[in-house]
């Protein structure tokens, strides 16, 4: 199966109320990891592709990954989105690039300019029928470019002008969740009457939820068991990202958790084999880790296993 737009994807998965997970990839591992995963859930899968990850890797050898991965099973839908895109230019390139999604994250700035910011993008991506993804609203936390101290609500009704104006085809919103390892300092919390109240005004729109890893404590754990400094890392807990894709969030994003597997794995095996250096001795089980918390997060937080 070649590489598909969200559009199908979200309205499967917005009546049947589950939701697509969408996983950060770095390299060739993750990417692995991710597909292996998705393959035997059956579920359908969304390759993100952050600035930094495009920094770090290459476009195009990301492309190539990909392209490779969709080889091993055919079977399985995917999307390419660029997560988190800084600046119009950005999204064009990813655009032009190949990818059959993007964001555009303009929820830094005045709200005037984030539209004017969204329209842009939206004209150049539906041109080419690329699906464009947005956000308003702020999110605790730091994500690629964009850094804020405190949460921002969503408002409903300036939701409801946002996607009229803009024409975006998906919205990110902030309701409590917030990027990085260390997402609530107390008892968790996500607005979910906000939440309702947004799907409501926006029915059959696809919503979207960013800073939604769970950060399992087995994980933290075990990271820090072999040396690692993540102490009072604490996520969404699984439960609420399930009833959030009942209310209309079609897409979950999830990076730290994938970050943490991978991290705790090599960590381990260091620990355990002082004595091996051959990368694909340490990166063998650290991408089964992936795997194994991709399969996880599938059937337990998205619902889309057998959705494929």
């Amino acid at each position: 199966m070649p590489l598909m737009g969200p559009r199908e994807m979200f309205e499967a998965a917005y009546a049947g109320r589950y939701a697509v997970g969408a996983f950060n990839v770095n390299n060739m591992e993750i990417v692995q990891g991710i597909m292996r995963a998705a393959s035997g859930e059956k579920s359908p899968v969304i390759l993100q592709v952050s600035s930094g990850a495009r920094k770090y890797a290459g476009q195009a050898y990301i492309m190539k990954l990909v392209e490779a991965a969709l080889t091993e099973d055919p079977s399985v839908p995917v999307v390419v989105h660029l997560d988190h895109g800084p600046s119009f230019e950005m999204c064009r390139d990813c655009i032009d690039g190949g990818f059959t999604s993007v964001m555009i994250d303009g929820s830094h700035l005045p709200y005037e300019e984030n539209v004017a910011l969204t329209q842009k993008v939206v004209d150049y991506a539906h041109a080419k029928k690329v699906w464009v993804e947005a956000e308003l609203g702020k999110l605790a936390g730091v994500e690629e470019h964009v850094r804020s101290d405190g949460h921002v609500y969503t408002d409903p009704e300036q939701a409801v002008d946002f996607v009229d104006r803009t024409g975006c085809d998906s919205l990110a919103v902030a309701i409590g969740t917030s990027h990085g390892a260390y997402k609530f300092k107390g008892e968790a919390k996500l607005d979910f009457e906000r939440l309702e109240a947004i799907s409501d005004k926006l029915p059959d729109y696809p919503l979207v939820l960013h800073g939604a890893s769970s950060v399992p404590q087995d994980f933290v754990s075990l990271c820090n068991r072999y040396g690692g400094q993540v102490g009072g890392a604490k996520g969404v807990p699984e439960d609420m990202l399930r009833k959030a894709a009942a209310l209309g969030v079609c897409k979950i994003n999830v990076d730290t958790d994938i970050r943490l597997a991978l991290t705790a794995s090599i960590r381990q095996f260091m620990a355990e084999n002082p004595g091996k250096f051959d990368p694909r001795d340490y990166l063998s089980p650290a991408r089964d880790a992936v795997k194994n918390m991709v399969a996880r997060k599938m059937r337990n937080v998205m619902g889309s296993s057998g959705k494929a």
